[in-house]
């Protein structure tokens, strides 16, 4: 008699928790996610003043110019949280790899000491993008493994969770930029 009564709790007991655990992953990768663009926003941010700041010493190099921008508008325009948004992402990195390589080239703004402010931001920028990406990556790996395994998968199906996408790094996003003259 009791095993007829204990059981069905302890199933309900299960749902609620394993139900419970899948919201907390979920809300867990919205605020990596989040992370990801408070520090996008800024990396948009100090894109405009820097390119200003290289143009007034490299203007012959207005190509690699119209490819940051480019990129920086695609990047902004992508939708939220989509596959084009991390192609976009990283599209964008790469061009800023070729913006100093150019700037390479050119002592005078190399001593500039807003260029190197600038530059110094945007750097400490990028890495935070680095570690909030890692810090995403990490929820979205967890809240993924828990939708795959048994018996939380059958919560997941029921309720409608989906695995969400890893913010990973394209292949050339890694290629040393090479700047010819």
């Amino acid at each position: 008699m009791i095993l007829y009564i204990l059981l069905p709790v302890v199933v309900i007991g299960w749902v609620v928790l394993a139900y419970n655990s899948l919201v907390v992953l979920r809300n867990r990768v919205k605020e990596a996610w989040s992370d990801i663009e408070v520090q996008l926003k800024r990396r948009y941010d100090l894109i405009p003043n820097l390119l200003e700041t290289v143009k007034g010493y490299a203007a012959h190099e207005s190509r690699v110019f119209e490819n940051v921008t480019e990129a920086r508008s695609r990047a902004m325009s992508a939708p939220i949280g989509s596959s084009d948004q991390i192609a976009a992402e990283n599209q964008l990195s790469g061009t800023l790899k070729s913006l100093f390589a150019v700037a390479e080239n050119y002592p005078q703004l190399k001593a500039n000491e807003n260029f190197a402010k600038l530059q110094d931001e945007l750097t400490d920028t990028e890495n935070k993008i680095q570690a909030s990406r890692r810090f995403y990556n990490a929820n979205v790996r967890d809240m993924n493994i828990k939708i795959e395994v048994f018996p939380s998968n059958i919560i997941a199906r029921v309720f409608g969770f989906t695995q969400e996408a890893l913010f990973d790094a394209e292949p050339e996003a890694d290629k040393p930029v090479q700047v010819k003259f």
